[in-house]
């Protein structure tokens, strides 16, 4: 049987995606008002990359956290 955190996961998972892709288009707005001419790839995975580090430090500092 899931533990009840699995489940709760499961049912918010499809909005922790949409919040994540709002997050992404906050961040290509950003470059467009800053860059002109902006490459939309580019950007779209230097945003992404920031946003997977982002991701591991904060793991990290859980994992910190989570052992004595």
């Amino acid at each position: 049987m899931s533990k009840i955190e699995q489940l709760e996961m499961d049912a918010q998972r499809a909005q922790l995606t949409a919040d994540l892709k709002r997050l992404l288009e906050k961040y290509r707005a950003i470059f467009d008002w800053d860059v002109p001419e902006v490459d939309q790839a580019l950007s779209d995975r230097l945003i992404l990359d920031a946003m997977r580090q982002a991701l591991a430090d904060i793991d990290a500092e859980t994992a910190a956290i989570a052992r004595p």
